[in-house]
């Protein structure tokens, strides 16, 4: 055991070296990789958007006139929410806004009862509660005739929410899919046991690097839109899904960049 703690901590050195150069754009990376999904569907609605008003219209039976206001309102939202998170600027505001066109594109589109949107959608809202965590800072709140818990304690909180929420895709992949392979109930173990780590804030940024390379080798081999006809409908599928993917390992990589927070085992143990 003690031998296999050395190693451990000679790797940590190791990869803390050759990560410096990069360390210092780390954050605005990952904050770009949280709004990607919101930035591709803002572009994605503006481009498609006769098939966009036809669907909302004939087969969600949203009015004509609403449907026009609810996709203007979310690429909206989305841009402008998008480039304040990217900018830090206003991260309360901007947060909430790309929360809410989470929950209103869950119910326009009808697809608030499909089990993989929510854990994709719980995993997105994880990545943009670790943004607001990483942006508090001593400045006076919006909320502030609200009663305040002290800004460590907030980003705390937001820190365990964040970091809880983020592994709800890894357990929408795991359950995706009809066929149990070897692959993939070792890779599902693994990345089972690297969830349960990131929750409990043990061998924190270990456990999120290994997500992190484990989400991208997934997301470019499942996920290759790219390879897919653009007449075929699965392309726009793989598309988002693809861009999902990307958002959720932006808030890994910040969860990397800030560690776990107060409420984890790697901080308790510092205290010792």
């Amino acid at each position: 055991m003690e031998q296999a703690r050395r190693y451990t901590l000679k790797a940590e050195d190791f990869l803390t070296t050759i990560s410096q150069p990069l360390k210092p754009h780390i954050p605005v990376i990952a904050r770009f990789l949280i709004v990607v999904t919101f930035l591709e569907d803002a572009f994605r609605i503006l481009f498609q958007w006769t098939e966009q008003i036809y669907y909302l219209e004939k087969i969600r039976g949203i009015p004509w006139g609403v449907s026009e206001i609810f996709l203007a309102g979310n690429v909206i939202f989305m841009l402008v929410g998008s480039f304040l998170v990217i900018r830090k600027k206003y991260p309360e505001y901007a947060v909430g806004g790309l929360f809410l066109v989470v929950v209103a594109q869950s119910i326009g589109y009808g697809l608030w009862n499909e089990v993989n949107f929510l854990l994709r959608s719980l995993s997105v809202i994880g990545g943009l509660l670790m943004v607001l965590s990483d942006a508090f800072s001593k400045k006076k709140s919006v909320f502030a005739d609200l009663p305040q818990l002290s800004e460590r304690d907030r980003k705390t909180y937001f820190q365990l929410a964040g970091r809880v929420l983020l592994i709800f895709l890894f357990i929408g992949f795991v359950f995706h899919g009809e066929y149990w392979t070897v692959t993939r109930v070792v890779a599902s173990l693994i990345g089972f046991v690297a969830c349960l780590m990131v929750v409990v804030g043990l061998k924190t940024k270990w456990s999120a690097i290994f997500l992190v390379l484990f989400l991208s080798i997934f997301n470019l081999f499942i996920n290759n839109f790219w390879s897919v006809h653009h007449a075929n409908p699965q392309r726009d599928f793989l598309k988002y899904d693809f861009f999902q993917t990307l958002s959720i390992v932006g808030g890994l990589l910040l969860l990397v960049n800030m560690g776990p927070g107060g409420i984890s085992i790697d901080e308790k143990k510092k205290e010792y």
